[in-house]
């Protein structure tokens, strides 16, 4: 008995050994994508449109895509959205208090519609995004462009 015991006691510790890292050693999507969704919205610039938006929605799904919705006080709609396995770059442009990021992709990928515009519903494709940032600091940005590298490395890994 003593034995079959001391056996038991050995398969659980090395499971648990293994188990710990297997789970340590690998970020999860889930991960990345709430890490750079979190990050965009907590530093996102509300000014940046001079009090003409209403509200506005960073939205990066488990599948890949980055959504930034904005809708205006007189009802227009701006949405853009890519899948991060077309992210090419990240550019900042400004400084640590006010600036712009630059979201680019490798080819026309980014959707950009538009509803509820004077000129009517508009449908077309961009090379880039931009989202206005505020009071971020570069270690962020560069955490941030990391976030992107490595979400954007899984992706075109499953394919």
């Amino acid at each position: 008995m003593k034995k079959f015991t001391l056996n038991l006691k050995k398969c659980v510790f090395i499971s648990s050994c293994i188990a710990l890292c297997i789970f340590s050693g690998f970020n999860f999507p889930d991960d990345q994508t709430l890490f750079i969704q979190n990050l965009l919205i907590k530093y996102y610039d509300n000014d940046a449109h001079k009090k003409d938006l209403k509200r506005f929605e960073i939205n990066v799904t488990n599948d890949g895509f980055c959504r930034y919705r904005k809708i205006y006080n007189n009802g227009k709609q701006e949405l853009f959205a890519f899948n991060l396995s077309s992210f090419k770059t990240m550019d900042y442009y400004g400084s640590s208090t006010k600036g712009e990021l630059y979201l680019r992709t490798k080819r026309d990928d980014v959707i950009v519609q538009t509803r509820n515009d004077k000129k009517g519903d508009i449908d077309s494709m961009g090379t880039y995004l931009v989202i206005p940032l505020k009071n971020i600091e570069i270690t962020d940005l560069n955490a941030l462009s990391e976030s992107f590298q490595k979400f954007n490395a899984a992706l075109v890994a499953q394919k």
